[in-house]
């Protein structure tokens, strides 16, 4: 297990909006509460740990992007994100905008 989070860290980046919009049209966004680890989530799905995964889309910490946020982030297409790839999905987190 611990290589397997080893390997996901070495994933771990972010990215801009506009970089994930292919990704979105295609289904496979997943976000990531901001409370949840992004690590743990991508070791739980890549492992296949069903009942943690299954209690976070209950209490509705992993979901898929509504049409409210995609709006949102289409209108601020250099919005950034930490993301993780776990095939087929791509985890992200949402980076809260500074405040100046």
């Amino acid at each position: 297990m611990s290589d397997l989070r080893a390997e996901l860290t070495q994933i771990l980046d972010q990215a801009e909006w506009e970089w994930l919009i292919p990704h979105v049209q295609r289904d496979a966004v997943i976000l990531v509460a901001d409370n949840l680890d992004l690590l743990d989530v991508g070791v739980a799905i890549a492992s296949d740990n069903i009942p943690s995964v299954q209690v976070w889309i209950d209490e509705q910490l992993i979901t898929k992007p509504t049409p409210v946020q995609l709006g949102e982030w289409n209108s601020d297409r250099t919005k950034r994100f930490n993301t993780l790839i776990v095939q087929p999905y791509v985890l992200v987190q949402e980076i809260a905008a500074a405040s100046s």
